[in-house]
This record gives structure tokens, C-alpha cells and sequence, in this order.
């Protein structure tokens, strides 16, 4: 038995080698992507074909409240005829067949990759078959979800609410004014924090109390208070208790700087004291003063190591700028949250937020993907700490 048993055990354990592909690993792997694939492109493809056709407002769509919008009038709802092309798409023909059949080829998937997956006999093969059932489920999970939101009688009043941008078209340049706002307060903020946060760096790891208690002090406060009320805090002592109108602005970028650097500060010290203490010593036995020590020695290497966790920083920083709304800012000064909202106060939209949300992940996608190779690149040990490959 115990013998039959450590058989069973083996079996069961992925296999020691990549290993070649076979055609029915492969063929789960085809069926979950075609589900997955079925189900997202289909649908896309679907509501560019109706948005293209165009056409008038259906039966279904009037007996609903939507009516062609007047210009002159004012009458109407504007981008009518749009939502009932996307209600349309969804509830069409077309769709029930690529949903139906993402969601069948998904539950084969499934089946297939799931059962004899424990029986391929290569790294490979138990991948693609995991990977394609994985796909599977994604597809036919979506699938049903789709079928059973256009059935409901909530679709009309989402889709025009939170997928029509037509009533947005004025704001479009507000929106790109937003968007340059909200990656300036994050850059103007990120950089004053790097500064900050490696001179509070210098101080935390000082050998004398005095020197790191200021510093300790200062890095506790402002990580232990939220954000928006250190912004809405500084505005009024700078404005009110010290007659320094700055402007709400200006306010921000310090507040936001001053917050950075006491994250960042954390960031650095972790990076130096990371660097082998042989180093430092090596330096002063060389006749370094402690302070050239860092400069020369160790916080070179240790920027190298904490980009990354910067980067992050950074993102997470461009996401922040929201809270500035707290400020009043003029509507030239306005970041992308606070187009939203305005946007929203004026049509009663919510798309405007959506919207938001689209030019928050195009700011922060490619940062993420930076963040991303950068953390791969230094992982492998071929770039210096200018940049340059390493020899």
C-alpha cells in the first residue's frame, strides 16, 4: 500500500523538464483562448459593427425614454441614438451566439484541461493544459455574466449613464488639461519628496539621537495623518495662520512633496542599510569622511536598488492628486478627478468618472509597465547604476 501510494505521490508531481508540447494540451489551450476570446472580441467586434451602421432609435429603445436629441430645442437626450446602438449590440443575435458559444467552448476547456492535466508528462503540457482550462472558466464566467446583465431592465439606464460620453464632448480639452495637471502635481511632488526623503535618510541613520529624532518625528507625523487632511491643514496655516497665499496650487505640490519625502525617506533607508556594512567601513579605512562615504559609495548602489519602489511611489502618488479637489482649485488648475466631478455637476452624467478612470490608467499603465521591465532588468544584473549595461 505505502508503496502504491508514493506511486500515486509521483505521478501527481509536475515532471522535472520542460519538455515539448503534444496536440491535446495544445488543443485545451486553443479552446480556452477561443472561449476567452469568443466572448471579449466578439463582443467588441459586435458593438463597433452596430455603432458603424448607425440606423434610428428602435421600438425597444423609445418604449424606453430615449428620444433623438434636438439641438435646438434642447430637447432630447443627447447621444440617444448611441445607446440604443449598445443595448441593441448586446441584446442582438449576434452576441447570444458568441456568448453561448465562448461559454460552451470554455466549459470543454474546462473539462478537457482539468481531467488530464495530472497526466501530461512534461512542464509544458500540464501548463498549456491548466492554462486553457484557466481560460475556460474566464470565458464562460464572463459569457454568463453578459447574458444575464442585457436581460435585465437596468441595462438601458447603465449604459446611459455610465458608457455614454456624448454629453462630454465640450469637456474633451478639459480632460487633457486634467490629465497634464495631475502628472505635474505627482512629478513636481515626487521629485521634492526624493530630495526630502534622502536627506531625512542621512538623518535616520546617524549614530547621534539628537539628529534622528527631528527626523523620526517629522516621518511619523506625516505618515501617520491622511493626506487630505494635511492638505486641507497646511492650506489654511499657510493662507491663514501665516498670511502666505500661495495658492491652493502651490500648496498642493508642497503638501504632496512633503508626504512623498517621508515614504521615500523609509525607501532609502532600507536601500543603504541593504548595501554590505563592509563597504562603509572600506570607504572610511580609505580615508573617507562619513559623509563622502555615502555620497561616493554607498548611495549610488543603493538608488539603484530602490527605484523601483520609487517608481511605485509614483504611481501611487498620480492616483492621490484626486484629494486636491478638498482645495478649490481654479477650473485651469483642475486635475482629472476634479474634471469628473465638475463634468458631472454639469450633465449629471456619471460617464464623466468613467472617463476619469480611462485617463487615470493611461497616465499609469505605462509607469506600471516601467516600474515593471526596470525591476526586471536590475533582478538580472545587466544595468549599472547610470543605466548602461555592466560589464
Amino acid at each position: 500500500m505505502a508503496s502504491a501510494s508514493a506511486t500515486v505521490a509521483v505521478a501527481e508531481q509536475p515532471p522535472d523538464t520542460r519538455g515539448p508540447s503534444a496536440p491535446l494540451p495544445r488543443g485545451v489551450l486553443a479552446l480556452g483562448t477561443a472561449a476567452l476570446g469568443l466572448v471579449l472580441i466578439g463582443t467588441v467586434t459586435i458593438q463597433i459593427w452596430f455603432a458603424v451602421a448607425g440606423g434610428a432609435l428602435t421600438n425597444a429603445c423609445v418604449e424606453k425614454g430615449l428620444t433623438h436629441y434636438d439641438p435646438a430645442s434642447g430637447n432630447g437626450i443627447k447621444g440617444a441614438e448611441g445607446i440604443c446602438h449598445m443595448v441593441t449590440a448586446l441584446r442582438s443575435g449576434a452576441e447570444s451566439a458568441a456568448l453561448w458559444g465562448g461559454i460552451a467552448l470554455g466549459v470543454i476547456a474546462l473539462a478537457i484541461g482539468f481531467r488530464v492535466y495530472r497526466r501530461m508528462d512534461t512542464v509544458r503540457r500540464r501548463e498549456q493544459a491548466v492554462a486553457g482550462a484557466v481560460l475556460g472558466v474566464q470565458g464562460a464566467v464572463l459569457g454568463a455574466f453578459l447574458l444575464w446583465f442585457r436581460s435585465t431592465d437596468t441595462v438601458f439606464a447603465f449604459v446611459r449613464n455610465f458608457l455614454n460620453f456624448t454629453p462630454l464632448r465640450p469637456y474633451q480639452k478639459a480632460f487633457f488639461v486634467g490629465a497634464k495637471n495631475t502628472v505635474e502635481l505627482a512629478a513636481v511632488g515626487e521629485i521634492g519628496g526624493i530630495i526630502i526623503g534622502l536627506t531625512l535618510a542621512m538623518f535616520i541613520l546617524s549614530s547621534r539621537r539628537v539628529v534622528r529624532a527631528p527626523a523620526r518625528v517629522y516621518i511619523n507625523f506625516f505618515r501617520g495623518t491622511p493626506l487630505i487632511w494635511q492638505l486641507s491643514f497646511f492650506y489654511f496655516a499657510l493662507s491663514l495662520g501665516l498670511g502666505l497665499h500661495l495658492g491652493a496650487y502651490i500648496v498642493a505640490m508642497i503638501v504632496f512633496s512633503l508626504n512623498t519625502g517621508a515614504y521615500a525617506s523609509e525607501v532609502f533607508r532600507a536601500g543603504i542599510q541593504s548595501i554590505e556594512r563592509g563597504q562603509i567601513e572600506a570607504a572610511r579605512g580609505l580615508g573617507f569622511s562619513y559623509l563622502q562615504a555615502m555620497r561616493f559609495c554607498i548611495v549610488p548602489q543603493a538608488v539603484r536598488r530602490v527605484i523601483p519602489p520609487l517608481l511605485n511611489e509614483f504611481v501611487i502618488l498620480i492616483k492621490d492628486t484626486s484629494l486636491v479637489i478638498v482645495l478649490g482649485l481654479l477650473a485651469t488648475q483642475y486635475d482629472l478627478y476634479s474634471t469628473a466631478q465638475n463634468a458631472y455637476s454639469d450633465t449629471f452624467y456619471a460617464s464623466s468618472f468613467v472617463a476619469a478612470a480611462i485617463g487615470y490608467l493611461v497616465v499609469t499603465l505605462p509607469m506600471i509597465g516601467v516600474v515593471n521591465k526596470v525591476e526586471r532588468r536590475l533582478r538580472s544584473g545587466l544595468v549599472g547604476i547610470g543605466g548602461q549595461a555592466g560589464m
